[in-house]
């Protein structure tokens, strides 16, 4: 059995050092340095929650008006104005249609479906969404490419299906084709609709990213398309299933909560640059 004061030593070691050659600690390379057996490592990671295999990325915008537009995105999703649409809008560029190279073997009892690992690229579409944050229904099409002029169809396509008496807010990045001058004339064109950006790399923020991500590991990743016709036909698919019974994604978080949260990150942040 294990003393505490080794115990601690094998958790010190795990936070505070690097084996000499790897970047992170693994049970076996844990043992051969503590003298412990690779399960009892384990044991000991597990009790106090330590898994060195594991890593999650982030990234602090940069933003310098990062709270200005985190407060007023935040505020559409919390307390919608009255009379209005809020859509959450963005394009998912280049998605290919893939094609394996080899048939797959289905799913079987004891046994997973299979797919070759290398594929055949069939061309690419984008795909234009705006999520309304209210009930969940997506006003989807796919085009091409995605200059200004394929953003100004997709505003014209929201113009043509939303009721002429609402005012509408396209919630989106910063995306230079967003900010085009000719979509700038496009919007004083038409005053109802209004335009709210999510900060500099703070794509978390808009909310028809949960949607892509949806889209993507439901009727996307397994899927063998053979043209990019077969792929334009399974998203459209996808979102006429998905407005039958549209479900909307509930927003919880204040901007307080969140500026407090990136403020503690980006103080630890600072500390690991001093060091």
């Amino acid at each position: 059995m294990f003393g505490s004061r080794k115990r601690e030593a094998i958790v010190r070691k795990t936070l505070e050092d690097k084996p000499a050659n790897a970047t992170q600690w693994s049970r076996t390379l844990m043992s051969a340095e503590a003298g412990a057996s690779p399960s009892t490592i384990g044991r000991i990671w597990k009790e106090h929650g330590l898994k060195p295999h594991l890593i999650r990325t982030f990234k602090l915008s940069n933003d310098k008006r990062f709270a200005e537009k985190l407060e007023d995105v935040v505020g559409l999703y919390l307390n919608p104005p009255e009379n209005a649409i809020v859509l959450s809008c963005d394009e998912k560029s280049q998605m290919q249609a893939l094609d394996r190279t080899q048939p797959g073997l289905p799913m079987k009892k004891g046994r997973c479906g299979t797919m070759t690992h290398d594929y055949k690229r069939n061309g690419t579409t984008t795909l234009f969404a705006a999520l309304n944050t209210l009930d969940g229904s997506v006003l989807q099409t796919c085009m091409p490419r995605h200059r200004h002029q394929e953003w100004i169809r997709f505003l014209n396509l929201i113009k043509r299906n939303t009721p002429s008496d609402k005012e509408i807010h396209v919630i989106c990045d910063n995306y230079a084709t967003h900010k085009h001058p000719k979509v700038k004339a496009w919007m004083k064109r038409n005053k109802r609709f209004h335009v709210h950006f999510t900060p500099t790399s703070a794509s978390w923020l808009n909310m028809v990213e949960r949607f892509f991500r949806d889209i993507s590991e439901r009727s996307l990743r397994h899927g063998v398309f053979r043209s990019v016709e077969e792929l334009v036909t399974a998203v459209t698919d996808y979102v006429a299933h998905h407005n039958k019974d549209p479900k909307p994604f509930i927003w919880t978080a204040n901007a307080t909560d969140i500026l407090e949260k990136v403020k503690r990150a980006r103080k630890k942040v600072d500390t690991l640059r001093s060091l």
